[in-house]
């Protein structure tokens, strides 16, 4: 059972990985490199960054592209075709470079959070009410409707899939956060509920579409966690886990300390053995901790704490 966590691409250097691998994590993802948008060959990069990542005792697992998708793709403009192809190259490539995992989120202006709070001892809290989100006019004058991201969204999983299995790379779709339908800076959002990823599965049946499961944010859907673990990992389409604990309502809620949130941690884990899921989990956000500039420390207490619960559940 492994521990993973993330780092960007030019943060990818050996001082953060030896630390990565000393507070105990197996598996790296990475975000794309800036400028993957143009298209160009990557293979000998990512075989590079690859063997890079190795030579600190961690496997290069995931591929995390840009938080929001193109404008291209996801409104169906001008140049959707040229952008798409810019996906299938980077599929190719980690496909040639074994990296096995790309994942992304499908929508149009990004995750949100409002004012931070605070909480035990002072830490600071990433926090989201929607009560505090301006109203918005489209984006920059765009119109689409959220049948309309749908559709775009079926036509981009029916280009990249097929490529996706042929090079052996599988695509994890990451909720929306927060997962409200009701539009958020001028644009709908469609991966906001256990039925529409569900209908997200449904597009293209098969293994390598499947869930980059955020815990903390099939929380913020307000549904049951556990019964949503066992939802999707009854069917195999959970790849890895963002082991974030929330507490609050869909409309208001903060991203707590992993061991004080709404979710028991403890029986979330027994539900992942119970569906026979045996990925990685990861921390995702921790807590501003005082002093903790660069997240490290933060990072420790969610590693102990996830490798704990992953004995406790898992054995050695």
């Amino acid at each position: 059972m492994q521990l993973q966590d993330q780092l960007t691409w030019q943060r990818a250097t050996p001082e953060n990985l030896r630390f990565l691998r000393q507070i105990g994590m197996d598996s790296l993802v990475l975000w794309s490199p800036p400028d993957i948008e143009d298209g160009r060959d990557r293979t000998a990069e990512f075989c590079r960054m690859r063997e890079h990542v190795e030579s600190h005792g961690l496997q290069l697992h995931v591929i995390q592209m840009a938080e929001r998708c193109w404008d291209e793709i996801a409104l169906g403009l001008p140049g959707r075709e040229r952008k798409i192809e810019a996906w299938q190259q980077a599929l190719r490539g980690m496909g040639a470079a074994g990296i096995p995992v790309l994942g992304y989120v499908f929508n149009i202006i990004g995750h949100f959070r409002t004012s931070p709070t605070r909480g035990r001892g002072g830490a600071v809290y990433a926090s989201f009410d929607y009560e505090q989100v301006p109203p918005a006019p489209p984006l920059r004058g765009e119109t689409i409707t959220a049948e309309g991201l749908w559709e775009n969204y079926a036509y981009f999983l029916e280009h990249v899939i097929p490529v996706a299995a042929e090079h052996g790379v599988k695509m994890a779709l990451h909720p929306d956060d927060p997962p409200l339908a009701a539009p958020l800076g001028g644009a709908p959002r469609i991966m906001v509920s256990e039925d529409n990823f569900q209908r997200a599965m449904d597009i293209m049946p098969g293994p390598h579409n499947a869930i980059e499961f955020c815990q903390g944010c099939f929380a913020e859907m307000g549904g049951d966690v556990r019964e949503a673990i066992r939802r999707f990992g009854s069917q195999r389409k959970i790849l890895y886990v963002h082991f974030r604990n929330i507490r609050g309502t869909p409309c208001r809620f903060e991203e707590v300390f992993v061991d004080e949130g709404d979710t028991d941690m403890l029986r979330a884990m027994e539900t992942y053995r119970e569906v026979g899921f045996h990925g990685p989990f990861m921390m995702d956000h921790s807590p501003g901790i005082e002093g903790d500039m660069d997240g490290r420390q933060g990072r420790a207490y969610a590693a102990g704490y996830i490798r704990a619960l992953v004995q406790a559940v898992y054995g050695r």
